[in-house]
């Protein structure tokens, strides 16, 4: 199973090879803002579990499965950008897609591309919904701050 950071990775091994043909550990840590060095223990796991092939030295190769996986990966991503913009989101949506992207399921996925479907068919029912739009949610609470999604990355809006 892949974790948050392998599913991270692995997007960004599938940009670079759709940009470049290729990918390389520095070109990913470049990609990454980390140090080569830091990213050869998560290149070494992505190899074993047969997501990418990896010679020291060497570029690495993304497998069949490392690009049916990478390719979903950057579709999500990508979607629920969409998503959010369509809703026209005031919160910065790279932040707000990164807390989603690793805990959405396929069938919500489903659900989602269905609405963008839809808002884009049926404009005024998108006004609509953007017309009831309101800061009151849930139920009343003093503060929310102690939420880990409060404050996901982004501060409290």
């Amino acid at each position: 199973m892949l974790t948050e950071s392998m599913e991270d990775y692995l997007e960004m091994m599938y940009r670079i090879v759709e940009e470049k043909g290729y990918v390389r550990a520095v070109d990913l840590a470049e990609s990454l803002n980390l140090q080569a060095s830091s990213i050869t223990k998560m290149i070494q796991k992505l190899d074993e579990a047969g997501f990418i092939n990896y010679e020291k030295y060497r570029n690495i190769a993304l497998t069949e499965l490392g690009k049916e996986y990478g390719a979903f990966l950057v579709w999500r991503d990508k979607t629920l950008k969409e998503f959010l913009q369509l809703l026209t989101s005031q919160a910065n949506i790279d932040d707000q897609v990164e807390g989603m992207e690793h805990y959405i399921t396929p069938k919500t996925m489903t659900l989602v591309v269905s609405l963008i479907s839809f808002f884009k068919k049926n404009p005024d029912a998108l006004l609509k919904l953007n017309r009831l739009q309101t800061k009151e949610f849930g139920p009343a609470c003093t503060s929310l701050e102690l939420l880990r999604a409060w404050e996901f990355h982004h501060g409290a809006e």
